[in-house]
């Protein structure tokens, strides 16, 4: 098997039959902005703009999600992970630190191709 996992977000992977399903799978990434990274990130907020910043962290916390999904889907057996979709919340370390939890989730499958 290729090591590769595909994830798709619809119910079935065209072009092929589900061969077997495994079960849930997930991946979860949780990442924090810096102290500077906040603090801009409020000044920002008070005078308006774009939070790159943020956009930059959720972008990553996303990918590091879907790679942790697919190293779980794989460690099953999976050759794809269907029904893909994303859970995403913040909380408060204790220290007045944002952090930023993102789970990738879905139904890890065997999927082969059909024949024509």
């Amino acid at each position: 098997m290729n090591d590769s996992v595909l994830i798709l977000t619809i119910n079935d992977c065209p072009g092929h039959t589900i061969a077997r399903v495994i079960g849930p799978v997930y991946g979860t990434s949780v990442r924090s902005r810096t102290i500077v990274g906040n603090f801009l990130g409020g000044v920002r907020a008070i005078f308006g703009g774009k939070q790159s910043g943020f956009t930059q962290l959720i972008n990553q916390n996303r990918d590091d999600a879907l790679a942790a999904l697919a190293e779980h889907a794989r460690s099953l057996g999976a050759n794809a992970v269907l029904g893909m979709r994303f859970d995403s919340g913040e909380f408060d370390s204790g220290q007045g630190q944002a952090m930023n939890e993102i789970t990738a989730y879905g139904t890890a499958v065997v999927v082969t191709p059909i024949s024509t």
